[in-house]
Order: C-alpha cells, then sequence, then structure tokens
C-alpha cells in the first residue's frame, strides 16, 4: 500500500510540474502569435501616417534670382519703304511720242524718261512770242512820244493834258508788254514739261504709258490705272523702315541707340542701321513710339516693300533681378511671387514688373537677390503654407535658348 501511495504522488507531482511548464509556453506562443500579427500593422499604420505627412507637405523646386541684363535685343516687326518714292504725272496736255526708260532702269536726277508731243502748245508759244515781240514794238513807240511830249511841254508848244495823256499811254504799253512777256514765260516752262525728267536718283519701278497715249497736265483719261501716273520712281540707296516702339521702352529710344536689321532672305546677316528720328509723342491709340531707322542699301540687298526685323539695342544704367515668368502668380491684388523663406513656410511678395525677355521678366521692386521663388507654384498656394524644395533647383539665370 505504501508503495501504491508514493507511486500516486510521484504521478501527480509529475502532472503539476507539466502543467507549470506548459503555461509559459502557452503565454509566450500567445504573445509570439499577438506580436506577429500586430506589429506589423503597427508598422504599416506608422508608414501611412508618414506618408500621409509628405503628401500634406508640398515638395517645390525654387529659382534663384540673377541680376537682369543690362542690353536688351528688342525686336520689331518692320517694311523696308525707299527714302524717296514719286508718281510722275504728265504737267503739259499732249502723246507721248517716245519713252526711254523701263522698270529696273537707274536714272539720275534729271535725266529725260520721255518726251510729250504737243504741237498746239508749240503754237501757243509761238503765237504768245509774236505778241510779246508786237507789245514791245508799241510800248518802244508810246515811250519815245511820250519823251517828245514831255520836251514839248517844257517850251510850252504842247498842253499838260496832251503830255499826261502820252505818257499814260506809255504805261499801257508797257503794261501789256508785261502781260505778254509773262504769257510767253508761263507757256515756256509748259513746253519744259515736254520733256518728263526724273526728280531725283532712283530706280524706275513702274511705267504705265506707251507710244502714242494722249496724257494730260495731271493725269491719263481713260486709262484703268486709277492713279494715272506716267512712271513710278523710288530713291533706294537708302531705305527707310518705320517701327512702333512701346510705351514702357520708348524713353530709352534715342538717336545714339545702335541698330540693325536682319531678314529672313540673308539668315545670319546683319544690316547696320541708324535711328534717325521719332515722332516724340507717343500714339493715343496703340500707346507706341514711331521710329524711323535708315538703312545703307548701296548694294541693293534689301527691295522695298520687304518684310524686316529691327533690332534696337536697349540699355539701362541700374539692371534690377529677373525671374521665369512662370514663376509669377497673377493674383487680384497684383502681381507676385511665391518664396520659401527660412523656416520651410511660404511667403508670397507683391512685385513690380520690368523689361520682359520672353521667357524671362525684370522685376524691379519687391524681391530680393538671396529670395527662394518657387517656379511654377499652384494657384492654391497661400500664406505661411509648408512646403519642402525638391533637391533639383533651376537657376533663374539659366534662360532658355
Amino acid at each position: 500500500m505504501n508503495d501504491i501511495d508514493n507511486s500516486q504522488e510521484r504521478g501527480g507531482s509529475t502532472k503539476r510540474r507539466s502543467r507549470s511548464f506548459a503555461l509559459p509556453l502557452l503565454a509566450a506562443l500567445a504573445l509570439a502569435l499577438l506580436a506577429a500579427g500586430v506589429v506589423p500593422r503597427l508598422r504599416a499604420n506608422e508608414a501611412l501616417a508618414a506618408q500621409t505627412s509628405a503628401q500634406n507637405t508640398l515638395t517645390v523646386s525654387v529659382v534663384q534670382p540673377q541680376h537682369a541684363p543690362a542690353s536688351e535685343d528688342l525686336v520689331l516687326p518692320g517694311a523696308a519703304t525707299p527714302y524717296s518714292d514719286a508718281s510722275i504725272y504728265a504737267r503739259t496736255s499732249g502723246y507721248i511720242a517716245h519713252w526711254y526708260t523701263d522698270i529696273g532702269t537707274h536714272v539720275k536726277a534729271g535725266q529725260v524718261l520721255a518726251d510729250i508731243a504737243a504741237p498746239d502748245l508749240d503754237a501757243q508759244l509761238r503765237a504768245a512770242r509774236a505778241d510779246e515781240t508786237s507789245a514791245q514794238a508799241a510800248y518802244g513807240y508810246a515811250k519815245t512820244t511820250a519823251a517828245r511830249w514831255q520836251t514839248m511841254l517844257q517850251s510850252q508848244s504842247v498842253a499838260q493834258q496832251d503830255a499826261d495823256a502820252k505818257t499814260s499811254d506809255m504805261q499801257t504799253k508797257q503794261a501789256a508788254l508785261a502781260a505778254a512777256q509773262a504769257n510767253v514765260a508761263r507757256l515756256t516752262q509748259l513746253v519744259s514739261y515736254e520733256k518728263v525728267t526724273a526728280p531725283f536718283d532712283g530706280v524706275i519701278t513702274s511705267r504705265d504709258v506707251d507710244v502714242g497715249a494722249l496724257v494730260t497736265a495731271g493725269g491719263t483719261p481713260g486709262t484703268p490705272n486709277a492713279t494715272n501716273e506716267l512712271f513710278h520712281l523710288s530713291q533706294t540707296q537708302t531705305l527707310r523702315v518705320f517701327v512702333d516702339v512701346p510705351q514702357d521702352d520708348a524713353a530709352s529710344i534715342t538717336p545714339a541707340t545702335q541698330a540693325w536689321l536682319t531678314t529672313q532672305q540673308y539668315p545670319g546677316r546683319r544690316f547696320n542701321a541708324r535711328v534717325a528720328r521719332t515722332a516724340g509723342a507717343l500714339d493715343p491709340t496703340s500707346r507706341t513710339l514711331r521710329v524711323e531707322i535708315d538703312v545703307d542699301n548701296a548694294d541693293g540687298a534689301l527691295l522695298p516693300g520687304g518684310y524686316v526685323q529691327a533690332h534696337l539695342a536697349l540699355t539701362t544704367a541700374t539692371p534690377a533681378l529677373e525671374i521665369p515668368v512662370s514663376a509669377l502668380l497673377f493674383r487680384p491684388d497684383g502681381v507676385s511671387v511665391a518664396i520659401v523663406d527660412a523656416s520651410g513656410k511660404v511667403q508670397i511678395k507683391l512685385v513690380h514688373l520690368g523689361r520682359d525677355f520672353g521667357t524671362h521678366v525684370e522685376i524691379t521692386s519687391g524681391l530680393a537677390d538671396s529670395d527662394r521663388v518657387i517656379d511654377n507654384p499652384g494657384d492654391s498656394i497661400t500664406n505661411g503654407q509648408a512646403v519642402s524644395i525638391a533637391t533639383t533647383t533651376h537657376d533663374a539665370g539659366a534662360k532658355q535658348s
């Protein structure tokens, strides 16, 4: 019996020891399973929180303002026009007897372009000269008679009234002679117009008459040409180009402003020019200043009427800062820029624009050269918003070509 009891006691003691080992093992297993399920979820929550925080913080690219160039190339469209341009009309009525110049002919001032046959005018001139000769003879006779009667008046041989009558007749004949001479001069001038001459050196760009065409003083009746001109003459040794300079740049235009021309017909070639004169006042409609640019065209490379681009080198003694136009914000209170301060917060600054360089714009006030300007800011960006700066920054001075 004692052996059986001892055996039972040993069995119970063994069971109790097994239970004491199993409980911690189960607890450890439960903790391990709990950790395997909870820890990844906690880590996922932490990653989600970090991602959400990162998404709430806007990442921006910034540019550093650079000093704007002191010189600006202002390019304006224009058309090359002759320095002098004239439509030549007939000043005497008649028929074209001969023409000497056709289109493309270079002529000198005074060179005969055409002859007009006007026999009726020639006859009028001959008649006028005959009248002048007759008036000259009548005046000579009246002058001699008046002098003779004045001599007889001194000796009381004739009456004072008769002497005065002879003197008056002489004066009448003198006036008739002057009228005849004036008529001869007028007709002589008209006859000289039978030769159509060039008023200045140039090139004939149009000929609208032929031999036998009837022309009248001031026009050609019955022709389809509305202008009724005989020839069109252009002076192409020097060409004029008129451009309209915007109001913001008008004050910078002076006779000393460097100018040159370019055209598509001659890629890479610059035609040196000069600012000849300005209108001195702005057009109230377009708010632009009319500027005349003269260019030497002795080689005839530029054709009148052709399209050109005029380049004006505008300089300033105090260039300001420049930034890309993509950094500008157009708000109701004015043009603004967004900068990132030292604490990583956004500050909205009002700025004033200066010269326009195309992809870049000059800022005359409201910006410091140490400011970090946000490039391409969204319209929703606000003052005080926290942002992070992208690792890649753009330099405002690196202009696009």
